[in-house]
């Protein structure tokens, strides 16, 4: 995690005559962002009662706060005390998050409304994407970015449609208000995995122009990814559950139905992967089937144990996630950048962008499936679709590990220059990669 990487603190603790190597320095590193993490829990339950903030709130304070620390002490030189690693994010954190977000739906709810989640999940990522691909790919040369090839507005475009809905969850109560909170945060988690997929997919493809048959094709590779993804996941739940009705581990130990539930959703994940499709979507659906089958094949410690095991988990690797991007706020390479280009004026293209194409399927879509829906109790009103509207114009830990994601490939070719920018987000930071091939003079 630490690996070949210096931190700001190393000068530091050389004057104070404790650091007798990089092996003691990540140590070092690592116990300080623990500290951190635990700042943030204890913080963040003395503000509980405060409904407008949270621990994601209070981890972004935090990190803002340490990464301003870091940033005089390190001479202005460093705002990190770990260097953020997309192979990290997406093997280590990412898991947990998705799979907790599968394990503790509330399945009547969101099969209730599985149409409406898919299309503003599925559908409506592509329209967006294709919204601000298009876009930029008309407004970029303008500010004198004219070397981006198809594929990079393309990922631009799908990086910028992976939302966070988190935050909106937050002030939602899913007993007062069940379909809004069934659509939003079904929408959030069928939209990470689909954003990934594409993300992928568009990546597989060279191309420098967009035509009908490079879009069948990339669809022909979404809808495979998609489904197999989707079957593997379910394979690997109904698999767990057979097993563990089938041994009965709760006689000798509950601690190994536990373990065995926790390292087969990870399996699957790990498993997605190693064929190339898609682990969110997989473990994901490998927790709603875990959730309705595995669950109930234990002994009731091992279910509440379970639950709370899987939530205690994804709550950490989220809290580290806005923790690190609370500090990369101050990252000095990206202001420096933003300093000598045309940033601020493509940060608000993006903006303007990300908001004509989050209303160009929210809208639309709610109409459509009212139109479909005539009950009262699936009815999405004007004011319902704001709400929906407006959960989706956060970016989150999906979209900075997308980009991070893209920026190492770039950089891996060594074929393109990068240009980074901070946006300040419906109350967020984000550090977002503006990708500008460009010559190396």
């Amino acid at each position: 995690m630490a690996a070949n990487y210096a931190g700001p603190l190393h000068s530091l603790l050389m004057k104070a005559g404790l650091e007798d190597g990089d092996d003691h320095m990540h140590v070092v590193e690592i116990t300080l962002f623990v500290t951190l993490l635990c700042a943030c829990i204890v913080i963040g339950h003395l503000l509980e009662e405060t409904r407008w903030m949270n621990e994601s709130v209070t981890a972004l304070i935090l990190g803002c706060f340490t990464g301003f620390i870091i940033y005089i002490t390190s001479g202005g030189t460093n705002s990190h005390i770990l260097q953020f690693n997309e192979e990290l994010f997406f093997i280590y954190l990412l898991p947990p998050i998705i799979f907790n977000a599968g394990f503790q739906v509330k399945k009547k709810h969101f099969f209730q409304n599985f149409v409406a989640i898919m299309m503003f999940g599925v559908v409506g990522v592509f329209i967006s994407t294709a919204i601000i691909a298009t876009g930029c790919r008309y407004l970029f040369p303008r500010f004198h970015l004219k070397s981006l090839t198809m594929q990079d507005y393309l990922a631009i475009g799908t990086i910028f449609s992976a939302t966070d809905s988190v935050c909106t969850l937050q002030v939602l109560n899913q007993d007062e208000t069940p379909l809004l909170y069934s659509l939003v945060f079904g929408e959030g988690v069928v939209n990470d995995a689909t954003t990934v997929v594409l993300f992928r997919a568009v990546q597989k493809f060279g191309f420098d122009q967009m035509n009908i048959s490079t879009a069948w094709r990339i669809l022909l590779d979404f809808l495979y990814l998609f489904s197999t993804s989707t079957i593997l996941g379910v394979i690997i739940g109904l698999l767990s559950a057979y097993i563990i009705k089938t041994l009965y581990f709760g006689r000798h130990s509950t601690d190994r139905e536990i373990s065995l539930m926790a390292l087969m959703a990870y399996l699957s994940y790990m498993l997605a992967e190693l064929f190339y499709l898609s682990g969110i979507l997989t473990v994901f659906f490998c927790g709603i089937v875990m959730s309705h089958y595995t669950w109930h094949n234990v002994t009731e410690s091992s279910r509440v144990t379970s639950r709370h095991t899987f939530a205690t988990m994804s709550f950490i690797a989220e809290t580290f996630i806005f923790l690190y991007v609370g500090m990369d706020v101050l990252d000095v390479d990206k202001w420096k950048l933003a300093k000598r280009s045309a940033v601020w004026p493509i940060s608000g293209i993006l903006i303007f962008l990300t908001l004509v194409g989050r209303a160009a399927f929210a809208f639309p879509l709610s109409a459509i499936l009212n139109h479909v829906r005539r009950t009262p109790a699936t009815h999405i009103n004007c004011r319902r679709q704001i709400i929906i509207w407006w959960a989706g114009l956060m970016r989150g830990a999906v979209s900075i590990a997308l980009a991070f994601q893209q920026e190492s490939r770039l950089c891996n070719n060594d074929l393109q220059h990068r240009h980074r920018s901070c946006l300040y987000y419906s109350g967020f930071w984000s550090p977002v990669e503006a990708i500008d091939k460009m010559p190396t003079s």
